[in-house]
C-alpha cells in the first residue's frame, strides 16, 4: 500500500494511493458502512498491524473505486506524511563511501566513519511545499538525496536479522542542509539540519510488502531538470537493517519514528565550484519504487506553485 495525508479544506485525511487517484479512506469507510480507520498515519501505525489489515481489506472492496471516495491526485494537497514523527528524525552521515570520500577531499582530511545526527520536528514539510531561503541565516543550502525509513514497531537492541520486523514503510526524504551552519562554530550538524522546511518527505508511504529489497533502489536528484545526484541504495555502508539496529543500541525506537539512511555522492559543496540552491530553484528527489519530492526554493516570506 501507498498511504499518505492530504489536506481537505482545513482537514488532514488519510488516504491511500490507487493508480491515479487518492482513496479517501474515511469517506470509504462511510460509504461501506464499516468503522473509520484511525484519522492519520501516526494514528494507523499506533492500532498496530489488525488496523493496517483492516484498512487493506478496505481498499479491496469494491466501492474503493468509486468517485465518490476517489480524488484524482493532480487536484489534491499533499502533506508530510508524518508531521510530526515521532520525535526528531533520526538521520545517518556519511553512509555512502563516495559521499564521505567527497567531503574529505573538500575538508583536505581523512575519509570518516558513518556518523548520527538528528533533525528537528520543525524541519518537517510535504512533497511538493516550498522550502524558505533567508541569506541572513544562510547562504550555503544544500541537497541530499535520501530512502527514509518508517519504524512501525517499538524495539530496543533490535537483533539485525529482525529489524525489517520493526519497518512499518518506506519514503522520500530531501536531507537539505545549511552547509555554512553545519561547519561553523566547531560543527553544527542539528542546527545546520534543522532550519524550517529543511525536511521534505513523502509523497507517501510505501509499505514493506511494496519494497521486497530496500538495498536495490535507486536515487535520484535532479536541481532545475539537471541531475545531481544518481546512485543506489546498494551503496550504503550500513543497510537499513544495520542502520535500524545500530541506532536501537540502548535507545528506543518508537512506532512513528522517521530514519533518513544517508545521502550519495553528488551534494553542491563538494562540486567544483561548489553549488549552492537559490530561490527560484526546483528541486526533485526521486526514490526508486516509491515517488517522487518536487520543492521550489523560495525567498523567505514568499510562496510559489509547483
Amino acid at each position: 500500500m501507498r498511504l499518505l495525508m492530504f489536506e481537505d479544506g482545513a482537514a488532514r485525511r488519510l488516504g491511500a494511493l490507487r493508480g491515479s487517484g487518492v482513496v479517501d479512506l474515511a469517506a470509504l469507510a462511510a460509504a461501506a458502512g464499516v468503522p473509520a480507520p484511525p484519522p492519520d498515519l501516526l494514528a494507523l501505525i499506533d492500532a498496530g498491524d489488525d488496523a493496517l489489515a483492516r484498512v487493506a481489506a478496505l481498499l479491496e472492496l469494491p466501492g474503493a473505486s468509486d468517485g465518490a471516495v476517489v480524488r484524482p491526485l493532480a487536484g489534491v494537497k499533499l502533506l508530510p506524511p508524518l508531521d510530526p514523527p515521532r520525535g526528531n528524525v533520526l538521520a545517518i552521515g556519511r553512509n555512502y563511501a563516495r559521499h564521505a570520500a567527497e567531503g574529505a577531499r573538500v575538508r583536505g582530511g581523512e575519509v570518516e566513519p558513518p556518523t548520527i545526527f538528528t533533525k528537528a520536528i520543525t524541519a518537517i514539510a510535504g512533497p511538493h511545499d516550498d522550502i524558505p531561503i533567508d541569506p541572513a541565516v544562510s547562504e550555503q543550502i544544500d541537497w541530499e538525496v535520501e530512502l527514509g525509513v518508517v519504524i512501525g514497531r517499538r524495539g530496543t537492541n533490535i537483533l539485525r536479522e529482525r529489524a525489517f520486523e520493526h519497518v512499518f514503510g518506506y519514503t522520500v526524504i530531501n536531507d537539505v542542509t545549511a552547509r555554512d551552519i553545519q561547519r561553523g562554530w566547531g560543527g553544527q550538524f542539528f542546527k545546520g539540519k534543522s532550519l524550517d522546511g529543511s525536511c521534505p518527505s513523502g509523497p507517501w508511504v510505501v509499505t514493506p510488502d511494496e519494497i521486497p529489497d530496500p538495498q536495490r533502489l535507486r536515487l535520484r536528484l535532479s536541481v532545475n531538470g539537471v541531475v545531481k545526484q544518481d546512485a543506489n541504495t546498494a551503496d550504503m555502508i550500513y543497510p537499513v537493517d544495520a542502520v535500524i539496529s545500530w541506532l536501537s543500541v540502548g535507545m528506543t525506537l518508537l512506532p512513528g519514528s522517521l530514519i533518513a539512511t544517508g545521502t550519495p555522492e553528488g551534494v553542491g559543496f563538494a562540486r567544483e565550484p561548489a553549488e549552492f540552491l537559490r530561490p527560484g530553484d526546483l528541486v526533485e528527489a526521486e526514490v526508486e519504487g516509491i515517488g517522487t519530492l518536487a520543492n521550489r526554493m523560495v525567498a523567505a516570506g514568499a510562496r510559489s506553485a509547483v
